[in-house]
Order: C-alpha cells, then structure tokens, then sequence
C-alpha cells in the first residue's frame, strides 16, 4: 500500500460510529504464502505474463543434503511438464563466481533431444529452508528453450558466503542449515500459436516454417518489400503479371520481366529473394535505395506502368478490374430539381486518421456533406443562386481495396511533417454499403474481408515497413519483415497496429522506439495501409486450389540461371584442382595485327586471342599437348610446347622447349613458366616427318658449321604491307646465331613467296616504343637476337608508290605504321541528347597524337558538318555526360580521354564521347551564357522549356530576342511579353529590358509571359500548393489588381490569363496566404475585395490550392518513378 509522506493524521474529519453490532472487523492483509505451500506461492510470485496462454504447470522440489560433500556439477531429479523432461542443473560452489549457480534445464538423455524440439517456458526456482519455508531466495525468467539452448537460469543464484551466514537477514539461523536446503522448479509451459515466441531467429528458415520466403533489403527498401509481398499474395494479381508477355525481352531492365521473375523466385526459392534487379529495371540508383519513398505514390506508379504493359495482351483490364472504383463529386440543389456532378475512378483511398477513432468514422468523414447556403450558395444555370449540398458518394468499390492512411500530416505549430500515432481501430469484416450512392448495385453484398495490413515502425525521420498478410481465404495472418517470414496472431496484426498508448498491467506504459532510440507511451508501430477484399470476390482473387502458373519461358531461364549458377559454385569450390592454360599458336600469329605475337590480353572473344584451357593440374604435358593436337588440327607428336616468359621490356616471348612429356602441367608452369594467373604456352608445328617418321622441326635444318657459341633461333616474322597499310604476323623460322642478317633473305623470300631480287629492308620489334631498322651485313649475334624475337619485313617502294600513299595519308615506313598502332584508338560517338536529335551514333578509329582540331575534323568529315561548330563531353563510367570539350583545349585526344592521376574529377570512359552540333562556332559559344528560360504561350495551360545562349554582356532585351527568334514569337504578341525571376516556385521579381544577363542567379527560374496592358498600382504574388502552403508547385506569376472588384470578377480575369477553364478552374481553392508563405491559408469569399485586403494587411500572397500533378513525397527533390 503507498502511503503519501505528506498525509496529516490529525486533520478534521467526519467521524461516523455505527452500531456495535454492525461494526466492521478490521480486514488483515493475507499473510505471504510459505515456499511449501506450492500453488499459493505460484499465484503469488510468478503470476501468469499478459497476452499469454498457458499449456501447463508443474512444480517440483529437490531436497538437497550433504551439500558441502557435492562434487562440482549435480543434477536434480528429472520431472515433467507440458510432455518435456525437466531438471535442476546445479553448481553447489558456483560457476565460476562466488555464488550458488541454478539452471533450469531440459531433462532428456544425452544426445536423445527431438529433431526441432522446443518449448516456450515461464519458470521460478526458489531456495528455502525446509525447517522454516519462509526463509527462501527467489529468481524467475522466461526462455525458449531448444536443443541448442537447453539450459537457463542464474549464475548468480545467490551469494554462498551469506547462504551459510550463521543469520540470514537477521532470521538467527543459515538458509542452508545442517548442510541442507530445498530447491522447488516452477515451470509453466506457454502455448506458441506463432512458432516464434522468444525466437533469437539464429539459422530461422521462413521457407521451412511458413512455406513462404521474404524479401532482402537493399538500403531502405521495407516499405517496396512489403508493398510487392502484398501484390504478390494477391494472386489475381501474380496470375496477371504472368500474362504480361516478356519472352521477347528477356531483359532485366524490363521492369514487368524483372517483376515477372521477382514472383517466381518468391514462388520457388528457399531462401530470401533480392529486389536489386527490379530496382535497376526501374532506373533507380542509391538515392531512391537509400531513401524511404511514399508507398501510395510507388503504388500508383507501378500500377500505371504495368497497366501500360498490359495493353493489348490478354491481361488488359486485369488491374482495373481488381483495384478501380468509381466515385461521384456532386454538388445537388436542395429546393430545386438540379445536380451537377462528374463520375471518376480511384485506385485508392486515402483516409483521415487525426479525428477519427476508426475505419468508419474515416469513411463518414471522407463521404460528409458540405451545405452551400447564405453568402456561399451555389449558382445552378437556369436557376441562379441556389441552396446546396457538395459531397462525395462512391458508386462502386472495387474487389481489392487499397485504403491509404494519412498517418503523416502537416503540423502547422512545429512547421513541419509529423507522424499522427492516435488510435484507430480497423475491423477483420467491413461492411462498405452505407458509404455507396442510393444508385448503385447492391444485388450482392459490399462485405469486405482484411487481406493485410502495411505498417509502420517510427515516426517520420527513422523507421521501418512492414506487413501482416493472410495470404489464404480461411488462414492465418504472417508478418513479412524483409527477409523474414513468420506467423502472426490476430492480435498482432490488427490490435497492435491500432497505434495509441500502451497498455500495461504493471504500470510501466512508456517504450523504446527501436528506430528513433527514444521513450514514449505511444505506440511507435501502426497501420499505414489496408488491403481489403470483397467476400464475394475472394475466390476469384485469391484463386484457392489453382495454381499460378508462371509463363514457361520464365521458368526455362531461370533454370539456366541456376544451373549456371550451381556450375560457377561448383568450378570455385574445385578450383584449387584446376590450372588455366593459354595456348598461341601460328593460326593467332597470322590473324594478328598489333604488337608482340598475339594479344595475351584483351578481348577474348578475338581469333587472335590464345585458346584459353581449364584442366588438371595433375594432367602431364603430354596428355595436354594431344588435347590440344585435336583443336589443332595435327597429331600429338607433331607439336611441341614453349614456355612463354615475361621479358623485362614488357613483352612476352617463347623461352625454352618443354621437353619432359612425363612432367605435369603445374610443375611446367613452375619450372618454367612466370608468376601469374594463367601458365602461357607457344605450341609449335612440326613441317613434315623424317624419313623414320619421327617429326621434322625447323632447327633440324639449320647448318652450325660448326661454328664456336652457334646455336639455332626461333624467329616470328611479321610483314609490313604499305599498300594495304596493314601489319600481320606470316610465321616462325629458324636461323643461326652467328648468321649474318642478309643470310636470312633466302628464308624470308621463301616465306613471304617473293622471287629472287626483290629489294626489302627488316626491322626489329622489340618492344611497343622501340623499333629499329637491322644492318644486313652484321650478324645476329651482333644484333642481340634471341628466341621468339620478331623480325619485320617491308618491301622497298618506288618514289611513285611512296607519293600515292603519303598523299592518302598513309605510312611508308614500318616504324611510322608501328607508331600508328601504338596511339590508334577507336572512339564511340554518340549525340549528347539522344535520339530526340536525330542524329548518329558511330566510332572512328583515331590517333591519340591529333590535336583537338585535327579529331574534330574528322568528326565533322564523318558527320558532313562544320567542325568549328562541334562540342565534345567527356563521359563518366555510368554513361552520363560528364564535362564539356573546351575549344581552348591544349594538348591531344590522348589528353582528352586520359585526363591523368591527378584529375579530381569521377573516372571517365577512355574510349567514348559525347557530341552536339552547335547553331554557332564552339568558341563564339564559349563566349555567351547558357540561360534557361519557360516561356509560357499559353497562360499556365502550356510550358515551353528554352536554353538560350547569350553573350555574357548582353542584357534583358537580348535575351528577349532570342527567345522570338527561338520560339517563333509573332512581333504583336512579343510587345507584350515580360521575364520575371521565380524561385522555389514564388514569384521574385520582373527583369526590365536593361538588366544585365550576368546579375541572374544561377539557381533562380527565368519565365517569360506575355501579360495584359495594366498600369494597376497593386499587384499581388501568385503561387499554387497542394492542400498545405508549405508543398508549393508550378508556374508562380503577379496578377495585377483593380479597385472595387469583387474577387468573383478577379477570378473570371484569373481565368482569362492562366487560360485554365471549366472544371479544372474550379477544382482550384483559392486563399490567403500572409508571410511567411507558411501560415495557415484563409479561404476567400466571391464577394471579398483584394484591393481592399491588400491595403489594410501586410503583405500577402494569393494560394491556388490544387492537386501537384507531378507531386513529390514529404517535400523531397524527387518523385517516385519507374523507367
């Protein structure tokens, strides 16, 4: 009982004696339950936990004895609750503490625990001294207890210095008293109705528990999670994607493929799916991954994307038919017989939460009717002004209901968005009749059953998204939570997502919300978005017993995917058995034109590139060379392998003949070889056989003479052809060491089918930089000649020839055409702004040497344009336009498209560029101002976007100019056209003509407008807003004002100059908006008069308050959208 210290005794009272007889015997408080009287002790100490439902109870005592005499470890004896084995685990002198240790523990044989075993426990040991039982030591927990987690309980029972304490707590006697005491097990077994009651989910499988799998989170995409398990769980749904036909477009960047096969992993995998795939089909990058979008909005614009999709397959209609209603806007007249009214569809419904305590109220509040009388009667055509009522009345429903609720709302006191957490309650059935029209058709009942419920978690800034779903017609509920599935009570999907205060039994009303890491007694979580079904339709929604079948050639690709994917696994996990082999031979050398033997790098999918072979590493040298015998086109004795080694000037050279058949492949390469992933070879082919059938090999017919350190060489010989301007490889040759270079000329005449005299000169490739002409009267030894060099031949020209092709721009010499190879480089050309240009993508091959002037004139060659009236961008590695091309560029393409180390800009692509064809010369451009301009023809009805280029001295009236020119602006109308800065959607200022183009901002809006003749000394700001000032959107403008105007006049002049009419004007409200722009709007009567207001108040602003077409979530830069 709590006593108040301040309560006074002696303070006056009324004092009442009531007859003896009658007279209350003083109530006695119950005395405290002893440690054995078991079930009094129970009820006492360890009372039943809210929200749970008990399977069992049982209680057992262990008399310990002898207590000093125990070994380390002892275990009670075993009993039973709930159909489980039970025991006390006990460490008489601690584990490892000072301290008595107890354990609850499951009692099953060792290594004989059910497969899956668990069971959800609320238990209390107690110790007390069986010679007085109101001595006793209290600790209870609550632990799920499995086969891996068996035990559980308190290190810390209690101190044993005090339990063997002459006096425990000044009783005058031990808790343990002659080396004895009691130990009782409480246990009460909870019924588990989720499968995850105290669930640390380590190795949880969703798929294994619920059949079902999650979602994985890629950022901050729970709220696309929960959004795509809802669609997917509605299986009319899932069954209409299917219909969409993509066999065509197998491409991940289809959005309506990427979500066709989003479903069908979710249908077929065991573990959590990925959404990375349909995220890049939509266009998003990290921005909208990392950012929480509005679910409604994403919702909407998938909808329209796949309803687009859809169109003209025979899923068409699919979406409307299960997600559109229909809903009428009256305004009817009361006393006369006259409605005006417009009928349109809805996907969803957005609800008020704040004010209401439940769906119901949101839907009286959504359809309430608004009486149009006194001042504010409506005008009827026919009738004059007349007494009315506005509303809104739904005429159909559609048979899956989506009804959004506005948990989120502009709080005009803290200036900003704040999370409505106020309870609301939302019922399991909903009958949604009373909210349809007297007209619509009830020849079957308008009951709607909850499919799921989109939470919440959080408040605005930090939280989380997920979803409760009853994914059967008769089922259970499942929390979907990203990659985790779990079953769901009732309770848990609906009660506990009413958002409001917490309740609790032992006073403590106040929780951590996880997200935002701060205390409060309202609940964090609460629904945000319901999916209801019609009762009439949710066999046909929910399709029970059919299966949805995915298209076949979805389920083809991505069997492939996966066996792909199982095979990839399979090559790592063996890896460490496997070597890669690259093998060149003479077919690569003579389809190769570049430098060294072949491209050891580089495109593999090139004929010149070496065949690449995956194989053994125990396999020997001779079984590889009859492998690759076989893709050679000989027989295995007739090749013999090099090893290729790395040479210090970078290139990559045949060093020594493996000559060891027997040796395996791996100790080849380590023998020989050099370190690197791949072990190189050069295979080379024998010219014919002996007599004796043994192969023949070039070095066999090479005279020594028996010379001193003569020795035979491998040598390449490449052909450079001047006519053709190309250099390829024609084959390897055998020479003497000490030969003297013009001793070869015979082999090469030979190989190159030359007859005897002709004239041609030999070069040395010996490295990329590095080519030089050979003396015919040295010798290769002088030369420095070795194995695998390569040797270049070049026919002697005329000085005719030479003339022809210096004059095409050709190479006459070896080392210039080596040169060529070494800077060429084939650049891709794309137009900067798309195909919308018309004009070509193409490539041309280019030198790195050529100044700007030089490429850009081949470029315009190319293009048949002027190259003075060319611009260059850089390109970023996304793809994107990175930085404009100076015409004051200094250096060369090489410069362009490597910008070097130190270059602070994002890496750029080396091989690739933007172009645009200018109206003027790039470098008049570079002296003029790029400004952008609105220029609106029509009022507001019509937006042109313009960039113009100005010189950076010009003025106003230029820009004018060029805007005529531009626009086509006929000379009557462009008298009255006027620019005026805008900025964050507000009007900001006019520009007269002699305004400096330089003194615009940068972040400013530039609109031109032709305005009417107005010499009105007020004129006030005009701005548009959706619902709150704070959420501005399109064109801002100043409108001038006339004294004694009703506004209704002002309203017909609004008209006149937006040129919006109809019913699209009067779905616009029109306000008040005083500074700050952020105050609440105050509405404005037809008879109030502007003038009037504006002389009498500070400065103000005229709101238009309607829909933001293309309106963003929360304020953000961006909306929502799917490519």
């Amino acid at each position: 009982m709590l006593v108040d210290p301040d309560y006074d005794e002696k303070q006056e009272v009324a004092e009442i004696t009531p007859d003896a007889d009658e007279a209350m015997d003083e109530v006695e408080p119950e005395p405290e339950p002893r440690a054995d009287e078991y079930e009094a002790f129970l009820k006492k100490h360890m009372p039943e936990l809210p929200d749970q439902e008990t399977e069992a109870e049982a209680w057992n005592t262990w008399e310990i004895r002898e207590w000093r005499t125990l070994t380390r470890r002892e275990h009670g004896p075993v009993f039973h609750c709930g159909g489980h084995p039970w025991r006390i685990l006990f460490f008489p002198y601690g584990n490892n503490v000072d301290f008595a240790s107890f354990y609850l523990e499951q009692g099953f044989e060792e290594k004989k625990v059910p497969e899956d075993w668990y069971a959800c426990v609320q238990f209390m040991l107690v110790l007390w001294n069986p010679n007085d039982p109101s001595m006793y030591v209290t600790h209870q927990a609550s632990h799920r207890f499995t086969a891996e987690e068996g035990d559980w309980g308190f290190t810390r029972f209690a101190e044993l210095r005090r339990l063997f304490n002459t006096s425990w707590d000044e009783r005058g006697r031990p808790m343990v008293e002659d080396n004895a005491a009691n130990v009782t097990a409480y246990v009460r077994i909870l019924k588990d109705p989720t499968g995850v009651l105290w669930h640390n989910f380590i190795n949880y499988d969703s798929k294994k528990e619920t059949g079902m799998v999650g979602l994985k989170n890629q950022g901050a995409t729970c709220y696309l999670n929960s959004l795509l398990q809802s669609l997917y769980f509605t299986n009319a749904f899932r069954q209409a994607v299917y219909q969409i036909p993509t066999q065509e477009d197998l491409d991940k960047m289809n959005s309506a493929y990427s979500l066709q096969r989003l479903f069908y992993l979710l249908q077929t995998s065991s573990n959590a799916v990925a959404t990375t795939d349909l995220t890049q089909s939509f266009g998003w990058d990290s921005k909208q991954i990392f950012e929480q979008q509005d679910v409604q909005e994403l919702s909407r614009v998938l909808m329209d994307r796949l309803d687009e999709k859809m169109k003209g397959t025979e899923a068409e209609g699919a979406l409307e038919k299960m997600f559109v209603g229909k809903m009428k806007t009256y305004i009817s007249c009361i006393n006369v017989d006259y409605e005006s009214s417009r009928i349109e569809d809805f996907w969803d419904i957005q609800l008020n939460v704040s004010g209401n305590k439940n769906l119901d109220d949101s839907f009286k509040d959504y359809i309430q009717v608004e009486t149009m009388e006194g001042e504010n009667k409506y005008f009827a055509e026919g009738y004059g002004l007349q007494d009315a009522k506005k509303g809104v009345i739904f005429e159909t429903f559609p048979e899956v209901l989506h009804l959004q609720l506005k948990r989120f709302e502009y709080d005009i006191n803290r200036d900003a968005m704040m999370k409505v957490n106020d309870r609301y309650e939302f019922p399991e059935i909903w009958d949604a009749s009373p909210y349809l029209s007297d007209g619509a058709d009830k020849s079957e009942p308008w009951i709607y059953h909850l499919h799921g419920v989109l939470v919440h978690s959080g408040d605005l800034n930090a939280g989380h998204y997920y979803a409760f779903l009853k994914p059967t017609k008769e089922g259970d509920f499942y929390k979907f939570d990203d990659d985790r599935v779990t079953k769901a009570t009732k309770r848990e999907a609906l009660e506990e997502n009413f958002g409001g205060d917490y309740t609790h039994t032992n006073g403590n009303v106040s929780q951590r919300n996880p997200y935002t890491r701060t205390w409060s007694a309202k609940r964090s979580m609460s629904a945000y978005m319901l999916v209801y079904i019609r009762e009439s339709r949710l066999d046909s929604v929910l399709m029970p017993g059919k299966p949805v079948d995915p298209p076949k050639h979805l389920a083809e690709k991505i069997a492939e995917e996966r066996a792909a994917f199982e095979r990839r696994k399979k090559e790592r996990e063996e890896a460490h058995l496997y070597m890669e082999v690259q093998i060149a031979s003479e077919i690569n050398f003579k389809i190769y034109q570049g430098f060294d033997i072949v491209p050891w790098k580089g495109d593999a999918d090139s004929p010149a590139h070496p065949k690449v072979y995956r194989i053994l590493r125990a396999m020997t040298m001779s079984e590889f060379c009859a492998m690759v015998a076989q893709d050679l086109d000989a027989e295995a004795d007739m090749i013999r392998p090099w090893a290729m080694v790395n040479r210090q000037n970078g290139t990559v050279r045949p060093d020594v003949v493996i000559a060891f058949p027997d040796m395996t492949v791996e100790e080849a390469s380590s023998k020989f070889g050099t370190k690197q992933a791949q072990f190189r070879v050069w295979m080379e082919k024998a010219e014919k056989r002996n007599e004796d059938g043994s192969p023949f090999f070039g070095d066999q017919a090479i005279d020594l003479r028996g010379q001193q350190n003569n020795r035979p060489l491998m040598l390449f010989l490449k052909h450079f052809d001047a006519k053709t301007q190309s250099l390829f490889g024609i084959g390897n040759f055998y020479a003497a060491y000490q030969d003297r270079v013009q001793d070869v000329g015979p082999q090469i005449l030979k190989l190159m089918g030359w007859p005897a005299g002709t004239n041609f000169k030999l070069s040395e490739e010996i490295k990329q930089n590095m080519i030089e002409a050979m003396k015919p009267k040295i010798t290769l030894a002088q030369s420095e000649i070795q194995d695998g060099d390569i040797i270049t031949v070049q026919r002697v020209l005329s000085e005719k020839e030479i003339s022809q092709i210096t004059s095409a721009g050709g190479c006459v010499e070896t080392k210039e055409f080596y040169d060529y190879l070494l800077n060429r480089i084939n650049v891709e050309f794309a137009p900067r702004f798309g195909e919308a240009t018309q004009l070509p993508a193409f490539s041309l091959t280019l030198s790195k040497k050529m100044t700007y002037e030089q490429f850009a004139a081949k470029v315009g060659e190319h293009l048949n344009v002027d190259p003075t009236h060319l611009r260059f961008t850089t390109v970023n590695t996304a793809g994107k336009p990175k930085q404009a091309v100076k015409y004051t560029q200094q250096g060369t393409l090489n410069n362009i498209l490597y910008p070097g180390p130190y270059n602070y800009t994002a890496a750029q692509k080396s091989d690739a560029l933007f172009y645009e064809v200018l109206e003027m010369s790039l470098r008049e451009l570079e002296q003029r101002k790029a400004v952008k301009v609105t220029w609106l023809p029509e009022g507001l009805t019509k937006e042109e976007e313009y960039t113009l280029m100005i010189p950076r001295a010009a003025h106003v009236s230029d820009l004018l100019e060029a805007l005529q020119r531009k626009a086509n602006i006929p000379d009557e109308v462009m008298k009255k056209v006027r620019i005026y800065e805008g900025h964050n959607n507000k009007f900001y200022k006019f520009l007269a003509p002699d305004y400096q183009i330089l003194g615009i901002g940068e972040y400013l809006q530039l609109y031109a407008c032709p305005f009417p003749d107005d010499d009105s000394p007020k004129k006030i700001s005009v701005f548009h807003f959706d619902k709150e000032p704070m959420k501005v959107h399109g064109v801002p403008f100043q409108f001038p004002l006339k004294e004694g105007e009703p506004f209704s006049e002002t309203k017909q002049r609004l008209s006149d100059f937006t040129k919006i009419k109809g019913k699209q004007f009067e779905k616009i409200k029109f306000t008040i908006v005083s500074k700050p722009h952020y105050s609440r709007p105050e509405s404005i009567d037809d008879d109030d008069i502007l003038w009037d207001l504006f002389t009498s108040r500070d400065e103000f602003a005229l709101g238009m308050d309607h829909v933001n077409k293309s309106r963003s979530f929360w304020g953000k830069t961006d909306s929502i959208f799917i490519r």
